[in-house]
Formats: C-alpha cells, structure tokens, sequence
C-alpha cells in the first residue's frame, strides 16, 4: 500500500487491523501514525483503548496480548509499537500467528526506519498490504508537500513562494510544515500565501541571508554582499554551507548564461532550467552581469576557498575576497 492509499481508504473510514509504517521520512511516519490513531479510536477513551510499546523492549506476548484485549466503551481499541525495527527474531516469531489472524477489533500500529521483506512477518504484511514506505522526498518534490501543507492550512501558496521557501528550508518536512503554519498565521484573513510573505518570514534566518548574498554576489552590489556576509559570520553560519548556497546560484547561472548565448528564447530557458518564472527575469539580468569565462573562475575560487578553509585557511578572510573579487570582476 502507497501512502497517498492508505490517507485515501482512511478518509473513507477504512481502519486496517494491521499497518506497519516505515522509511526515511519520519516526520511523514509520524503523522501517518497520528492519523491512524485520530481514526481508530475515539480521543475520549484514549486512556482505556491504547497501549504502546518500544520494539527494543517488547518480546512479542505483551504487543498480542493488548491486541487480543477486547475495547473498553467502543468498537475498537489501538495498540502502536514504535522502533518496531529494533524487535528481536523471537519476537517477529510470537507476532507472527497474530499477524495472520489480527483481532477485528484492534488497529495494531507499527513504525520503524526500516523492514526486512526476507523475513516471514514482512512478507505477510506485505501479503495483507499492510507495509506503507515513506521515502524521503526529493527537491523536485517539496512544491507540492509546501502546497498540501498550505492547503490543510486553508490556504494556497504562489509557485515562486513554495520554491522559495523550499529553497531556504530545504527537505526537512517538519521545518516546512512549521514555517507554511507561521506563513498562513502571517497571511491573516488573506487567502493566498506570496513570495513576499515568504521573504518576511525567513529574512532573519541563516538561509535567507545565504540567498540574499547570492543574488547581491549575481548583481555585482558589493555594499550589500558584504553585509550579507557579515550578518551570516555574525550568525554562527559555516564556511562550507554558505559556499555551498553560492555554488548552487551561479551554477543556474552558468547555465542560464549557456543558453543566452545560445540565443535561446526566454521560455525555453525558463523550462530547460526550471527556473520558476518569477524569478527567471532576475536570474536573466544576473547572467549577463557574467561571462562563461569569468563564471569559470568564480568556481575556481568557490573551490579553492572550500579546500583553503579546510586546511587552516581564515574563514572570513577568504570569503571577503571571494565577494571582493566577484563583485569587481574576478580579474
């Protein structure tokens, strides 16, 4: 069973006997967990019908044995075992029997960071459809995490807004349901959540003022670029971090540029970069502030600053005259 299945079958007011939530993405675990348990059983009476157990603690008689128990008040009770990767050989074995027969009345809950399909419990799970993964998700991906979290906020999110925000954040889910939840906050009776909601937000945090920096690198403002960089030294940010926030921004430069020289049309550039149309006028004026040539050499110093600041080189110094010799021309 996918995840986008079991959301599904649960608003629909389907309640497995038996799921196993797993992955990567354990914030994605989690709130999957939540809503099974916000489904299965009512909060009221939480304190007679849920029982949790650690799998690093369970030898597999105590999880059955709560599973078997009839609910108190209601038509179902909810069992959840967390770290359910840690139970032991003998454990899978005493659940096994369960598994193939679960209790009609029970919601039995597992999650983990991972499974192992060799053995038999995962392969009857899996059988049942009860295995659901959840992957961590890839950049191309966030937009849409960012929009759905918008939309359960009762409200919507600009395109350019989403990609800024997962720019900034980057793929950690549990940030960005944070800051979508302070930006509709923000918004106040506005529907629609904009770039600019976005940049008031996030302009006090370490990654704004990396992107900041860049685009003042890309538009040659030397007086900005060094405050940028004075607020991100002030603020505990390290060296390979930011060179890495830079490296990303005139890496869509030089490819940016490419096309521009090829005289590629504004739109095709757009697509072949993906560069959300908001912001592609400006990364167009950045680009033409650059040869291809000069670009190399931005790079030749983007990485001789990373291995020098590695090998005992002074931060600050050498990040001030990276900015300097950008922003006059990297002659």
């Amino acid at each position: 069973m996918t995840a986008q299945e079991l959301e599904t079958s649960l608003r629909k007011g389907n309640i497995p006997p038996i799921c196993y939530l797993y992955g990567e993405e354990t914030f994605l675990v989690e709130r999957a967990a939540r809503l099974l348990l916000e489904r299965a059983i009512d909060p009221s009476l939480k304190d007679f019908n849920l029982n949790t157990f650690y799998g690093n603690e369970s030898k597999g008689v105590d999880i059955v044995d709560a599973a078997q128990t009839l609910p108190m008040f209601a038509e179902r009770r909810a069992v959840i075992v967390r770290r359910a990767e840690a139970l032991k050989a003998e454990a899978l074995e005493v659940l096994l029997p369960y598994i193939l027969n679960p209790a009609a009345t029970t919601c039995l809950i597992f999650t983990g960071a991972k499974v192992d399909q060799r053995k038999k419990l995962f392969l009857e799970l899996k059988k049942q459809g009860a295995l659901v993964e959840f992957k961590r998700l890839y950049d191309n991906k966030l937009g849409g995490f960012i929009q759905g979290e918008a939309t359960a906020q009762g409200r919507q999110i600009e395109a350019a807004a989403a990609e800024l925000l997962a720019f900034l954040i980057g793929n950690n889910l549990q940030e960005l349901a944070s800051q979508v939840e302070k930006l509709a906050v923000y918004a106040g009776e506005r529907p629609r959540i904009t770039v600019e909601d976005v940049r008031a937000i996030a302009s006090s945090t370490k990654a704004f003022t990396a992107f900041e920096l860049a685009r003042f690198l890309g538009t040659r403002d030397l007086q900005n670029a060094l405050r940028s960089l004075d607020a991100l030294f002030r603020n505990g940010e390290e060296t390979f971090q930011i060179i890495g926030a830079l490296a990303r921004h005139f890496r869509q430069l030089w490819r940016v540029r490419e096309l521009l020289d090829k005289k590629a049309p504004q739109a095709e550039i757009g697509k072949a970069t993906g560069i959300n149309p908001y912001f592609l006028g400006e990364m167009l004026q950045q680009a033409r502030n650059f040869g291809l040539d000069e670009l190399r050499r931005v790079f030749e110093e983007l990485y001789r600053c990373d291995v020098a600041s590695k090998t005992g080189g002074h931060p600050y110094t050498l990040m001030h005259g990276l900015v300097m010799g950008i922003c006059g021309g990297m002659r």
